[in-house]
């Protein structure tokens, strides 16, 4: 079934271009410099707690509204459980989907059979298939990348594999595991899951710290896999210039650590820096921009609380040596698959970052300049669906996935 809806922009939309001054930001030069959103912010809850943000704007950025008509299609309600969005050079859609199996798209929502022939997965609690991504070389190679929940002695643990699609596109021939997050755990949550080439064609993959009280102090353990950002070979190995390549008793994959629950991985299209975004508790969710060899703080530092509302670590907000997130939330939207949009279908959000989110229902947009967030809106919100990865098409269109056992396809696009 194929539905299509249109975008309604509300009042304040109106108001889009009453803006203060600002320089403009190298990593930002589609914008003229009076351009910068002054709407009030989107979020009006309440926080969970009364901490202080460490620089202005670090919370609660100012609003903003896309100005474009958009046209906003559902093209399917029939994937299971998706996950992850990979692109294909003739523009289709990868899809995994979360009980163990991929699905190709088309840009109008045609979905072959279940590609089948990958590792056995864990799909329990928040494992399954996760994210995934394509050699660069795909057109010729036809290796496909992913990560996903395994279980192995002693627990399960998050697992990165390659393999070929077949030229019939209906399985995966000789898959192989090239990388574990160790050490495995009996626990079925925040494995992290997503994977991206960085631009030498290596690998960034993201964990989680698994969640329990016992493991999270593994976040900050570089012996470990556990809340990492790891950086490899397309053979698993650790590359060379990994920043504790030469570090005693740390795992040389490691690229950087303190992560909690890590969902979201993107390069930024003019500067080339690596983003995340990353689940808080209650409060605290964060991006980043990740720097090799540093520290974002979890469990030591959060601007979020336990779910039964007790402080973290006394509060503790900073810390010398530990990483501010470049932006949070409280209360949070619970970020996931994530993207800049590099298109020109829609010019006014060229470089500006989206985020599927889960419990806040909706798609967020970010105006990022000079590494601060300067403005947020919110997309789709009306549509009371989990989104669970967000991609930009070969198109210039926008592509979501939403959590569920009817999961939808969305395309955002220019009417």
């Amino acid at each position: 079934m194929r539905l299509t809806l249109k975008y309604i922009l509300p009042a304040t939309a109106l108001m889009g271009s009453l803006y203060a001054c600002n320089g403009k930001s190298s990593a930002d030069q589609t914008k003229p410099d009076a351009e910068l959103p002054n709407l009030p912010p989107v979020e009006t809850n309440p926080p969970n707690t009364d901490y202080k943000p460490a620089f202005e704007g670090q919370t609660r950025a100012p609003g903003m509204k896309t100005t474009t008509e958009l046209d906003i299609q559902i093209l399917t309600e029939d994937l299971v459980n998706p996950w992850g969005i990979a692109v294909l050079p003739d523009g289709r859609l990868l899809i995994t989907e979360n009980g163990g199996t991929m699905r190709i798209a088309t840009t109008k929502g045609e979905l072959s059979a279940p590609i089948v022939g990958l590792p056995p997965v864990n799909s329990n609690g928040q494992g399954g298939l996760l994210g995934l991504t394509i050699d660069p070389d795909f057109s010729n190679n036809r290796m496909v990348y992913w990560c996903f929940s395994e279980d192995i002695d002693g627990g399960t643990l998050t697992a990165v594999a390659k393999g070929r699609l077949s030229d019939d596109e209906k399985t995966i021939e000789n898959p192989v595991v090239i990388y574990r997050a160790t050490p495995a755990f009996a626990g079925t949550l925040h494995y992290g899951g997503r994977i991206l080439f960085d631009k030498d064609g290596n690998l960034f993959v993201s964990t989680g710290e698994r969640s329990d009280l016992k493991t999270r102090p593994k976040a900050q353990d570089l012996s470990t896999g556990l809340g990492k950002i790891v950086r490899i070979t397309k053979e698993g190995k650790p590359v060379a210039d990994n920043p504790f390549i030469n570090t005693p008793n740390a795992m040389p994959e490691n690229y950087s650590y303190g992560h909690r629950n890590v969902q979201g991985l993107a390069i930024h299209p003019v500067t080339g820096d690596l983003w995340n975004c990353e689940f808080g508790p209650r409060g605290g969710d964060e991006i980043n921009r990740i720097e090799p060899g540093k520290n974002y703080g979890w469990p030591t530092i959060t601007y979020g609380i336990e779910y039964s509302g007790e402080a973290i670590n006394n509060g503790l907000t900073q810390k010398e040596g530990m990483e501010q997130p470049v932006y949070y939330w409280d209360p949070v939207v619970s970020p996931s698959g994530m993207t800049f949009y590099s298109g020109d279908l829609i010019p006014e959000w060229k470089n500006n970052l989206f985020i599927g989110c889960l419990s806040g229902s909706h798609i967020l947009r970010l105006d990022i300049r000079d590494n601060k967030v300067v403005g947020e809106e919110r997309l789709l919100t009306g549509q009371q669906q989990r989104f669970r990865d967000v991609q930009q098409g070969k198109d210039g269109a926008l592509y979501a996935v939403c959590d569920g056992a009817h999961g939808r396809l969305y395309r955002i696009g220019k009417k």
